[in-house]
């Protein structure tokens, strides 16, 4: 399934509906069952595809931008008896392999936007489950500060992937279940093989939601929760809202895309494809009003919105491209000269705002399937943020150049701005064996390091000179393009989150490798697997070999 854009605007949200009164916003799920894009499949019961969770990740951006007055933010259903039935069975039973763990990798960093916008932007979630919430209509609500739950006598929460469909909730729901909701292990065992649920009081006690209130009461508790988390959201300065305005990109007829600072060209018999980000021309503003009137046009966001839409086209829609070699060209002094702004304005809740969506762009890099190789030679821009693009990098290339045109330089940027997903900023990860090599990385901050001194402080993988470096960078992408996709995805997973374990990584790292095993296995997608064999009269056949 190729899909044309990640872009979406509240006026044409098809599934969502988003109001804002005051410091508090609703979004309000109410997915129509055809809307008449010729799917094979219907989205009964407010289950979702991946073009509505486009509509979520959106708003969840727009929030955080546009709405930067809004403290607390309810999600709830605009139908009656269901909040939201998880993921669309008939979609997941249909799609290719590749699609089903990259919408469920999607869906986790939507869900991980919300949870960053609460701990981040102070603008706490709500789930009102108004009816029942089952699979990925659950992991929606446990993405959320809290939840209340109706108590009608049949509304239920539940995670029924193991007993109705032979796979695990693919959205983070048992990490979430034990590691955020604190869940009793074996309360978590029971409750995760019941199709039905748990509802009412025992659903509060097993700490599976936070309130249940009888219909008639349940509206007016919603909005005191809401109201009592919005006040105890930080108070913001009083900010003039940023328009998040569509991308500027020129898509070529291959798949190609070009932005005003980031190219993303493809080789196809390669099975390679090459980003190259373009430092500014200049610094730019430096003052709060002077970035706020520069809005989504502002070098450091508007470059790293085209990075993130190249890396999710790069992910559903590119498929057979295994390696992509990233490049940064450009004035490097002027990346710096910008890094200095972002740290000396991060009180700013615009250029926090920046910061921390830069910060989700790197990790949705970290997270993805491709081989990343930066490659650094005469022109190259690796300084400060864009440094963070070789250190997220598989390998970093390095050209020797004996007259010093060759640099890169760290910054203020490298020490804390843009941590992992296991807590650790991508040097503490780098040097997890070698903890003072970060402070011999930092304490030459905005200062030009030739290529030796770069590979003597172990910021690059390599550093060949002008001889070998055709061949060198060669024979790395042809011997990349010989080893088995399936393999590299998997070792690349283990090797990026070294260090300590966060529900992030559980969460990712679980996906990457057991989701994406029994999503292939023949007990949940054969001819009579679960997936397949749901709805039908005739039941799953298993084979019970546990392995």
């Amino acid at each position: 399934m190729k899909i044309e854009s990640f872009e979406t605007h509240p006026d044409r949200y098809a599934h969502w509906k988003l109001s804002v009164d005051g410091d508090i916003a609703t979004l309000a799920m109410d997915v129509q069952e055809d809307d008449g894009t010729g799917k094979p499949y219907e989205l009964k019961l407010n289950s979702y595809d991946v073009f509505v969770d486009i509509e979520l990740a959106d708003a969840v951006n727009r929030l955080r931008f546009e709405h930067p007055e809004v403290k607390a933010v309810v999600v709830t259903s605009a139908k009656d008896r269901i909040f939201c039935a998880g993921a669309n069975i008939p979609m997941l039973a249909s799609s290719p392999h590749a699609f089903k763990v990259n919408f469920c990798k999607f869906t986790n960093e939507t869900r991980l936007a919300i949870e960053d916008a609460s701990q981040h932007s102070n603008q706490k979630y709500l789930a009102a489950v108004n009816g029942t919430a089952s699979g990925g209509g659950y992991e929606l609500a446990i993405a959320c500060d809290a939840i209340v739950l109706v108590d009608d006598r049949s509304s239920a929460v539940s995670l029924p992937e193991v007993p109705l469909l032979g796979v695990l909730p693919g959205t983070g729901g048992l990490t979430r279940v034990v590691d955020k909701r604190k869940v009793r292990r074996d309360l978590a065992d029971h409750f995760s093989t019941l199709a039905e649920g748990v509802r009412g009081k025992r659903a509060v006690e097993w700490r599976l939601v936070d309130a249940t209130y009888k219909l008639s009461r349940f509206d007016e508790a919603v909005k005191d929760h809401a109201r009592a988390l919005a006040d105890t959201a930080a108070e913001k300065p009083t900010a003039s809202p940023m328009a998040w305005t569509p991308l500027k990109v020129e898509v070529g007829e291959d798949g190609s895309r070009r932005y005003p600072h980031v190219d993303l060209t493809l080789d196809a018999e390669g099975r390679k494809a090459t980003l190259t980000v373009r430092a500014p021309e200049s610094v730019g503003p430096t003052t709060a009003d002077g970035v706020r009137a520069a809005g989504m046009d502002w070098w450091p966001l508007a470059t790293f919105r085209a990075i993130d839409d190249a890396l999710l086209h790069l992910r559903f829609n590119h498929l057979a491209i295994g390696t992509v070699v990233v490049r940064a060209e450009g004035d490097g002094e002027a990346v710096l000269g910008v890094d200095g702004v972002l740290e000396a304005l991060g009180d700013d809740w615009f250029v926090g705002e920046v910061r921390h969506y830069i910060r989700r762009v790197l990790k949705r890099m970290d997270v993805t399937a491709k081989t990343f190789i930066a490659v650094g030679d005469e022109g190259s821009a690796f300084a400060g943020t864009l440094l963070e693009l070789a250190l997220a990098a598989d390998r970093f290339f390095l050209l020797d150049d004996p007259d010093g045109a060759v640099w890169i330089a760290t910054s203020p940027m490298n020490a804390g701005a843009f941590w992992m997903g296991n807590g650790l900023t991508r040097l503490q990860t780098r040097f997890l064996g070698e903890p003072e090599a970060v402070g011999r990385a930092l304490e030459v901050c905005n200062q030009k390091l030739a290529t030796a001194e770069a590979d003597a402080l172990g910021l690059c993988t390599f550093a060949p000179d002008d001889i070998d470096w055709d061949d060198e960078i060669r024979i790395a992408l042809e011997e990349r393009a010989s080893f088995s996709p399936d393999a590299l995805t998997g070792m690349e997973a283990n090797l990026r989150f070294a260090g300590p374990e966060t529900l992030e990584t559980k969460i990712f790292g679980r996906l990457t490798a057991w989701q994406n095993w029994i999503f292939q296995r023949p007990n949940a997608v054969g001819a009579h697997g679960a997936l397949k064999a749901f709805g039908q009269p005739t039941p799953a056949t298993f084979a019970w070999e546990r392995t």
